[in-house]
C-alpha cells in the first residue's frame, strides 16, 4: 500500500537513503550535500511531504517560500508565490505515480496559502519537463541561475496551472532521470541551484 503524508522526522533517514539511491541512478543532487538530512530542510520551508510505499518513505517534496535568487518566482511576478522543490523518487518505488501525488499535494498546500506554486528545471531533464507538462504547469521563461562563484545554469521556469482539479494520474512511467526543479541551493556551494529529481 502506498501513501502520500506529511514528512516526519523519524522519515529523515528513510528519504536520505532514497536519495543516496536517486544520486547514484540519475545523478540528483548534482552535487551530493555534506549534510543531505539538512539538505531536505531548505531555509523558508513551509512544508514537506513524503511517498511511503510498505510502511518507508520512497519518495519526497517540499514547499518554500522564494527567496533571492528564486528566478521563476520572480518572473511569474503577480502575487505570492511558493517554490515546490527536492523532489524525488527511489528509483525501485517508480512506475506507481508518486512523481505526480508528491507535485499535486505540495501545489494544493500552496494554493490554501494563497501562493501559486512555481519551480524551474534543467533543461535537459526532459522526464521532469514532461511530468510537469502533463500536470499542467506551464513554461513562463528561461534564464540563468548561479549554483556558486563562478558557476551559472540555464534552467526553464514554469507555474502551475490555475487554481482547479489537476489532471488524473499519469497513463504510466516515466522514461529517464528527472533531476532539475525549483530554486532553493542544489549543491552546499552558496547559490541557487535546480531542486527537482527523478520521480514517476
Amino acid at each position: 500500500m502506498d501513501q502520500v503524508r506529511p514528512r516526519q522526522p523519524a522519515d529523515i533517514d528513510a528519504c536520505v537513503r532514497a536519495l543516496a539511491h536517486v544520486h547514484a541512478h540519475d545523478g540528483y543532487p548534482a552535487d551530493w550535500p555534506a549534510d543531505p538530512g539538512g539538505w531536505l530542510t531548505p531555509d523558508r520551508r513551509t512544508g514537506a511531504w513524503v511517498a511511503v510505499l510498505d510502511g518507508r518513505a520512497v519518495g519526497h517534496v517540499a514547499l518554500s517560500e522564494p527567496g533571492e535568487g528564486d528566478l521563476a518566482a520572480a518572473l511569474r511576478g503577480a502575487g505570492p508565490t511558493a517554490v515546490v522543490g527536492r523532489l524525488f523518487v527511489d528509483p525501485a518505488a517508480r512506475g506507481r505515480g508518486l512523481g505526480a501525488r508528491l507535485v499535486e499535494r505540495a501545489v494544493r498546500e500552496a494554493r490554501e496559502r494563497g501562493a501559486h506554486p512555481v519551480l524551474d528545471v534543467l533543461p535537459g531533464d526532459r522526464a521532469a519537463i514532461a511530468l510537469y507538462e502533463r500536470l499542467g504547469w506551464r513554461r513562463i521563461g528561461t534564464g540563468e541561475q548561479e549554483w556558486g562563484p563562478g558557476r551559472k545554469v540555464t534552467v526553464h521556469c514554469y507555474a502551475a496551472p490555475a487554481a482547479g482539479p489537476l489532471p488524473g494520474p499519469l497513463p504510466g512511467p516515466l522514461a529517464g532521470p528527472l533531476p532539475g526543479l525549483a530554486g532553493p541551493p542544489n549543491a552546499m556551494a552558496p547559490g541557487r541551484g535546480h531542486d527537482q529529481g527523478p520521480t514517476a
